[in-house]
């Protein structure tokens, strides 16, 4: 069987909601590969084990799916107005992204794969060991910030990013072009300073990062969360490339995904005293689920600690 073209896959793809779409073979990325191990030797992974576990899978999409010929990379804009009692990362406001993507993802794909007799495929969303970022930018969807984000030159970075690995071999896409040129933007604005250089590039130190901190951080927190009480969306916020323009007018535009939608959360001040059931509750179906009961209620602690306390 030849390459096929994926002229009729893209055209379903935004048909189903995703904003862009791109294609490369699912190859083994070497530069991908020495990165990630440098940045592990680093410990700036923290206590997250199971990336270190992750090591061998991520290394060749073939020990995902054994057929996989290529990758497709698919993009899902989250970008709404931003939260600000309780401060919640934006891609965290509605339903949990996983499920989401991974249902309108297979959606997709069966409705692409209904000529392709045999094919197979395996949906990705991050929670799978893979390289999501750097498939998507040899798939053309965007390119590395010195926040380690995928941005993409018209629209910016809020999107989540699907993979789907397929036996049917489509016609490559070109990787994107970009750069952040001197901006320092992120770099100065993130509150904890864990945009970091390692080895001649920019990377996260995970043991830093708010995000980090008040989700996959077990026990006591290490850093001032600034008032954040699940991820944190500061080194997007202040991106140039996420910033409305006359020229750009992809850039910033809300999301048009229902699931993503904000559900509504009680005040910060009435985090920390939640029954479990109050917080089984507020967190079913969603990604701030994550950080546990406890978790969650020490955030809160945190952030309230960090509000500016009324003059006397």
């Amino acid at each position: 069987m030849g390459v096929t073209s994926s002229a009729r896959l893209k055209e379903l793809a935004l048909a189903h909601g995703f904003e862009t779409v791109g294609v490369t073979p699912a190859l083994p990325i070497e530069q991908a590969i020495s990165a990630y191990r440098t940045w592990l030797k680093a410990d700036y992974h923290g206590e997250m084990e199971y990336l270190a576990r992750h090591e061998l899978a991520k290394s060749d999409p073939k020990n995902l799916l054994p057929s996989a010929k290529a990758v497709i990379a698919l993009t899902a804009n989250y970008n709404q107005e931003p939260s600000n009692d309780p401060k919640v990362a934006r891609y965290a406001l509605g339903r949990d992204y996983h499920k989401v993507l991974m249902r309108a993802a297979q959606r997709l794909m069966k409705e692409a794969m209904a000529d392709h007799e045999g094919a197979e495929w395996r949906v990705c969303v991050d929670s799978i060991p893979i390289f999501e970022r750097a498939y998507a930018n040899l798939a053309g969807l965007g390119w590395f910030g010195k926040n380690t984000m995928l941005i993409d030159s018209k629209r910016g970075s809020w999107f989540f990013i699907v993979l789907v690995l397929t036996s049917v071999e489509f016609a490559p896409d070109a990787p994107a072009l970009g750069g952040c040129g001197n901006c320092r933007a992120c770099i100065d604005a993130c509150p904890t300073g864990a945009i970091v250089q390692l080895d001649g590039r920019w990377q996260v130190d995970s043991r830093r990062c708010i995000s980090y901190q008040t989700i996959e951080k077990k026990g006591d927190m290490e850093v001032d969360t600034a008032g954040w009480l699940f991820g944190c969306d500061v080194c997007q916020e202040v991106c140039p490339f996420n910033q409305p323009r006359e020229s750009q007018p992809d850039r910033a535009k809300q999301t048009t995904w229902k699931d993503f939608g904000r559900r509504a959360f009680p005040e910060l001040n009435r985090i920390p005293v939640l029954t479990h059931e109050e917080w089984d509750r507020l967190t079913q179906g969603s990604a701030i689920r994550r950080s546990g009961y406890e978790g969650l209620k020490r955030n809160a602690r945190a952030s309230l600690s960090a509000l500016p306390r009324p003059p006397d």
